[in-house]
């Protein structure tokens, strides 16, 4: 086998591994025998909020397990284009058995992350948060720089972007905005970024063309149903209603229909100023806080489960999940997995797929990686 058929080879086993795990094979095997009888039961239907549960989760199952069947049996026959080719010296038939190869590694790497997003509100609509650090108008500034770069990527992906909460900063950027992005798999996919992002780049802002380093956070949360219950103590709130502002007059309201709520046991603090209607705008953040407490309960959980947790609430030195170099060179490193990029603009303009798939598969793996951090 040439090197280059054995590399796609390599690629596949890799993906096909990963799924695997992350489906527990043999527990998922077991699964999906248990829910092939249940569907043939004709009692099922008797209650139809629980059989369609049990019909979606046959039919997520299903898909996952044929689809690593398929590629399996796929790939052996193309190793034996690939080998039969070269052993009889026809290089266009080893030539079809390595294109072949190459399309299943894609395949497979592509259905990898689709099989990672398995947790319990990955296919939901999600909001992104973004908060500037301590610098002024510096953090602000790169916080801005997030929020295009985030809205740019949910683009890309085909989410629909829509702006919950908008609060400008001093003199430039943003202090804090809220992004709803819906489409299929929108928390699974965005759930990663959360964390603190650091910047390093030439001050557009200091006179004396200064490096500045620069600190914004983002956090990523599920929007949830009334599928998912949780308790919310009315007098464990503290609301808050403003005039609600944005860049170049977007979002701006003459009457106090803003609306921010704190959560007084934990501190979480959400807000909605998307609607003119303080009414709709309550409405919106109480979701919201919904949402945030049940992420909260879920990272509780995973903490439990020994799954690496950590706050988010300092915004600063240490606390980063990645580091975005603009000067004295060009270099964007996730300090979670060590995957980088040496072209940040592709980056800072949404491309976000190989840092996203790296941290979904060490959610799923648990491995450590010891990356050091970029000056």
């Amino acid at each position: 086998m040439r090197a280059e058929g054995q590399a796609h080879i390599d690629r596949i086993d890799a993906a096909l591994a990963l799924v695997r795990k992350s489906l527990d094979w043999e527990k998922a095997l077991r699964r999906l025998d248990e829910l092939d009888a249940r569907v043939q039961d004709p009692t099922l239907w008797d209650d139809p909020k629980a059989a369609q549960a049990i019909t979606q989760e046959q039919k997520r199952l299903e898909t996952a397990v044929n689809t690593v069947r398929e590629i399996e049996s796929e790939k052996n026959d193309a190793i034996e284009f690939v080998e039969m080719g070269e052993a009889e010296g026809d290089d266009d038939v080893a030539s079809e058995g390595l294109a072949t190869l190459e399309r299943l590694a894609d395949r497979a790497d592509a259905d990898k992350v689709q099989a990672l997003l398995s947790g319990e509100a990955d296919g939901n609509d999600t909001y992104l948060e973004i908060h500037a650090g301590a610098g002024g108008t510096e953090s602000q500034d790169w916080a801005e720089m997030l929020l295009r770069m985030y809205a740019r990527w949910a683009e890309r992906r085909g989410f629909k972007v829509e702006t919950v909460e908008y609060q400008a900063g001093d003199q430039a950027g943003i202090k804090s905005a809220t992004l709803l992005l819906k489409g299929e798999n929108a928390y699974g996919y965005a759930k990663t970024e959360s964390g603190v992002h650091r910047l390093v780049r030439i001050s557009p802002y200091d006179s004396s063309a200064r490096r500045h380093t620069s600190f914004s956070s983002v956090w990523v949360y599920p929007v949830i149903d009334d599928d998912f219950e949780v308790e919310i103590n009315e007098s464990d709130l503290k609301i808050d209603t403003y005039r609600a502002s944005g860049a170049g007059g977007q979002h701006v309201n003459t009457t106090d229909s803003a609306v921010r709520i704190t959560h007084q046991p934990t501190g979480i603090v959400v807000a909605s100023q998307n609607d003119r209607s303080q009414h709709k705008n309550r409405a919106t953040a109480m979701n919201m806080l919904k949402a945030r407490l049940f992420e909260r309960e879920m990272a509780e959980r995973e903490a439990a489960a020994g799954t690496e947790y950590e706050s988010k609430t300092d915004i600063g030195w240490g606390h980063q999940i990645r580091s975005y170099v603009l000067q004295p060179y060009q270099m964007v490193k996730d300090l979670r997995t060590g995957v980088t990029s040496t072209s940040p603009d592709d980056v800072l303009d949404g491309a976000l797929d190989q840092f996203i798939s790296a941290a979904l598969a060490q959610k799923v793996t648990g491995e450590q990686v010891d990356v050091e951090d970029v000056e």
